[in-house]
């Protein structure tokens, strides 16, 4: 009796302890995941001049950024959105925002267009529109399937317009107007229907360009 007594104890014990490692993998992994994007973030504010203060909630010592705030998260505590309007921010974008997948909005922060935004694959509009960015606009923009909106006008954005952001499919708002953009402007895809205005005041921009007959990148750097 006493060796079945022990042996059935020793089953509950290996049960209870798959259980609780079972709990302790599911409860961990939105953690960890908040805790990668957390340190994106954190990433984020050090390379910003915040002289209002008003990231101080983004405190790396919390474990969940969906604490902070100008942040907001879906339901798995995945970081959604990134609102840093009207904040009189200043600094510049950094490559550890790729990370955030399942980004959808960002905007109104400086610097340079990191290469790495393309990783974001939910991202649903991009506003970074009257702010102080130069550089080119990254070709790597164009993996960004789900994006909706882009807003880069009122920079200082030079080079084309790269031909991989007519392959968006789901594309409806290009403004990249008030740049110094060079080439001429694509009629592929999204652009046929594009207002031509959202690219005025671009000295360089050509116009238009006539497929088969006009090469758009002609002195443009």
């Amino acid at each position: 009796m006493m060796a079945m007594g022990v042996s059935l104890k020793s089953r509950f014990a290996i049960i209870t302890l798959i259980v609780v490692t079972i709990e302790l993998v599911v409860v961990r992994l939105p953690f960890a995941s908040a805790n990668s994007e957390g340190d994106a973030l954190y990433t984020l504010r050090r390379s910003l001049s915040d002289p209002d203060n008003v990231l101080q909630s983004w405190d790396p010592t919390l474990v969940n950024p969906c604490t902070w705030f100008h942040i907001t998260c879906d339901q798995d505590n995945r970081v959604t959105r990134v609102d840093l309007g009207n904040s009189n921010l200043s600094g510049h974008l950094v490559s550890e925002l790729g990370k955030l997948e399942r980004l959808q909005y960002l905007n109104k922060i400086q610097g340079s267009i990191p290469v790495e935004l393309g990783n974001l694959k939910s991202l649903i509009s991009l506003d970074l529109y009257n702010n102080n960015i130069s550089g080119i606009i990254p070709p790597a923009l164009g993996k960004m399937k789900s994006l909706v909106f882009l807003r880069l006008n009122d920079n200082q954005l030079t080079g084309p317009i790269p031909r991989e952001l007519a392959a968006i499919p789901s594309l409806k708002v290009v403004d990249v107007s008030n740049n110094n953009l060079c080439g001429t402007i694509p009629t592929s895809g999204p652009f046929e229907h594009l207002p031509l205005n959202n690219f005025e005041n671009n000295p360089r921009l050509e116009g238009p360009e006539l497929l088969g007959l006009a090469t758009y990148d002609t002195n443009c750097s």
